[in-house]
């Protein structure tokens, strides 16, 4: 894995907007309808348009989008068997004490793909077929070699174990546990497949701080951290035949603009997110609710050799981040890691997490990563004492 060696990098977090014929494609094959063929032609533009727009804005490090996906945890049902029925996933606590947030919250959702009811499992989970990802990887690895501009590294990301649980709640085994377990047994076999092509493997991690306010709401905060801990070993025996190197571990608190209110603090989860043997670990630090928490990374530095991924800008809000804040945000990770080369730009989470759930303009994205790539000029400038680029 590329470190910021003689410039901050950028990346990204995955998901990037679909156009309206592609969300409308995954919706409608999320409902049973028979749309493969005008959905391949379609995700193959989608893919390329991304591609182009990443490296047009300046992204380093990239990948395709997630632009085949309805969810960026939910796309495993068409992969794996043993899912049925639908899940009754419980409401965060801050939508449950801001019920008119919820609603307008619900109502932006109106036209997307399942989220908060999606299957079950209902029997053994075995990963039935590896087509869907092989061609992932082929349909990225095509159309990045293809394109004049060239990545620095390319990226895939894959659901971790543990949010394939809290997402596509458990009717089937006798503990949460033994759940997880054979979820990455089975994911095992997509997580090898995507580092065999030569890509940096992405684990999407939101379970780790997400859930303290969502399916364990109502457990102490002990039962919590122990949840988390076996999450965690979970992703190390599932990756255990990848070099922590090539694996990229992102935590968020759920990617939606709400209060807020409930969630666990950075403090008490980081010494278990450390244990995940991963090269690097992406984070919430933009929006509102966690720009604070550089405080707590920098009395608990990463482990030697793991890379930072700071969110500098905000993957909920419609504001341009000035070049300036950005700047200012890789700075403050710089400072809390005490290593320039360990820090690469990023964002809070995705832009399109759920296909038909984006919060942020197809538009705004694009200047939003651009502003990202600006800021990274000059806080590279700060940081190295070079002449101020112009921005």
């Amino acid at each position: 894995m590329r470190a910021s060696d003689d410039r901050i990098l950028v990346t990204h977090v995955g998901s990037l907007p679909r156009r309206p014929a592609l969300r409308d494609l995954l919706i409608r094959q999320e409902r049973g309808e028979a749309v493969e063929t005008e959905l391949e032609r379609e995700v193959e533009a989608a893919v390329q348009t991304v591609i182009h727009r990443q490296l047009e804005v300046g992204i380093d490090i990239g990948n395709d989008g997630e632009q085949s996906r309805p969810g960026f945890a939910t796309y495993v049902t068409r992969r794996m068997r043993g899912f049925g029925g639908q899940s009754r996933r419980p409401l965060a606590r801050d939508l449950v004490d801001f019920p008119d947030y919820a609603a307008m919250l619900e109502s932006r959702r109106r036209s997307t793909t399942r989220i908060g009811n999606a299957p079950q499992a209902v029997a053994e989970v075995s990963y039935a077929d590896l087509g869907e990802a092989a061609g992932e990887c082929d349909r990225l690895v095509r159309h990045t070699d293809a394109h004049p501009r060239k990545f620095t590294e390319r990226f895939l990301t894959a659901a971790s174990p543990g949010i394939i649980a809290t997402i596509h709640l458990n009717a089937y085994y006798d503990s949460h546990e033994r759940y997880v377990q054979a979820l990455a047994r089975e994911m095992r076999k997509e997580y090898e497949l995507i580092h065999s092509r030569g890509l940096l493997l992405q684990l999407d991690c939101p379970d780790l701080a997400m859930e303290r306010s969502r399916l364990f709401q109502h457990e102490p905060l002990d039962r919590f951290l122990e949840i988390v801990e076996t999450h965690v070993e979970a992703i190390n025996q599932a990756t255990a035949a990848i070099p922590p190197d090539r694996l990229r571990l992102h935590v968020c608190w759920g990617n939606y603009d709400g209060p807020h209110t409930y969630d666990v603090p950075l403090e008490a989860i980081l010494p278990l997110l450390y244990r995940a043997r991963v090269g690097a670990l992406s984070l919430e630090l933009a929006n509102p609710r966690h720009q604070h928490e550089y405080k707590v990374i920098k009395r608990l530095p990463p482990p030697h050799g793991m890379l930072l991924l700071p969110g500098v800008i905000d993957s909920t809000t419609n504001f341009v981040e000035h070049p300036e804040v950005v700047a200012d945000r890789i700075c403050q990770a710089v400072d809390a890691v005490g290593d320039r080369s360990r820090v690469i730009a990023s964002a809070d989470c995705g832009f399109g997490t759920f296909a038909g759930s984006d919060m942020v303009a197809e538009s705004v994205v694009w200047a939003k990563l651009l502003s990202l790539k600006e800021g990274a000029a000059l806080a590279t400038a700060r940081l190295w004492g070079r002449s101020r680029p112009n921005v």
